[in-house]
């Protein structure tokens, strides 16, 4: 006779086997990275993302999204897709269906229907690393991605309104692609002008993290008149909907004298003196007059006074004190 200590351990070995013999939803799916075609280099950590250029030219297409080809999929399986700094799209653009840089969602869902692939594109508009966290059977799987800028889109000018004579004044440049993403090996050309003399220098923006997309430059001002920047660059073309490209920027500078100025603070500040001198002096005479009037003025009640009591006494009226 079985025990029922032996019914009891076939029953679980025989339970086990089952569970363990129950495969995943995407037991045998198989995931594929790729730009534009070719494999694409890293992508799984966040210090390794997949680089990607930006769409300047306002289409997405294969060269600037990270395809995620998710293949051996069962039938019916839901592939879902999430996305931080970064776009998602079931398609890139071909002429018939355009795919521009407003397209697109943070979050993806696709169904496989009765097929077993899916396909998630992804594109970033920013220079900043984001994530695409992809979940598949209740398995999930972060992917890493970063933009490089776009062509340089527009140029600012850093620089005081004013400085003082004789001194160097550090002025900055800086390049932003379309996205306004800083753009680092820009060329900026520089013209400084003081009326009489002019100076030109080509500049490019640093690539270095700290200081990326900009360049200072110095400036030395002169002893009077007015400084004129005026920075210049090949910006990209106009397109329509994206932002207007500045290829040109100017700044005047006005020059102080300050040793000018400080004259004129300092004979400001003895004229005030004189003036705060001359009204202690007026009413210092005016004290003395004051006092002089009460004085006599005292002096003449008590003459009154006295003159009163007298005459009360003599009439015998009541005197005052």
């Amino acid at each position: 006779m079985i025990s029922l200590k032996k019914i009891a351990f076939v029953c679980a070995a025989a339970l086990t086997s089952t569970v363990l013999l129950v495969p995943s939803a995407s037991a045998a799916a198989a995931t594929t990275l790729t730009v534009n075609g070719s494999a694409a280099t890293g992508g799984t950590a966040a210090t390794a993302p997949v680089a990607l250029p930006v769409p300047a030219d306002n289409s997405v297409d294969l060269a600037d999204a990270l395809k995620i080809a998710v293949t051996g999929l069962d039938t019916g399986t839901v592939v879902t897709a999430v996305a931080t700094n970064a776009t998602l799209v079931p398609a890139v653009a071909t002429s018939a269906a355009p795919v521009t840089s407003a397209s697109g969602t943070a979050s993806l869902s696709i169904s496989t229907g009765t097929g077993t692939t899916a396909d998630i594109f992804v594109y970033t508009k920013t220079t900043a690393v984001g994530t695409v966290s992809v979940t598949i059977g209740g398995n999930t799987t972060t992917y890493y991605v970063q933009g490089t800028a776009g062509v340089l889109n527009a140029i600012a000018l850093t620089a005081p309104e004013s400085a003082a004579a004789g001194s160097t004044q550090s002025l900055k440049v800086t390049g932003y692609d379309v996205f306004g993403n800083l753009k680092g090996g820009a060329s900026i050309n520089a013209v400084v002008s003081n009326g009489s003399t002019a100076s030109a220098t080509t500049l490019t923006t640093d690539t270095v993290t700290a200081t990326n997309g900009t360049k200072t430059f110095d400036v030395v001002i002169p002893a009077a008149g007015q400084v004129t920047v005026i920075v210049y660059a090949t910006v990209a073309t106009a397109i329509t909907g994206m932002s207007t490209p500045v290829g040109s920027v100017s700044k005047n500078i006005a020059i102080r004298d300050l040793a000018g100025e400080l004259a004129a603070t300092q004979a400001a500040l003895a004229a005030e003196k004189v003036a705060r001198a001359a009204d202690k002096a007026a009413s210092d005479s005016a004290t003395v007059t004051a006092n002089k009037q009460i004085a006599d003025l005292t002096a003449s009640i008590a003459s009154l006074k006295a003159l009163y009591n007298k005459l009360a006494k003599k009439y015998k009226l009541k005197t005052i004190k």
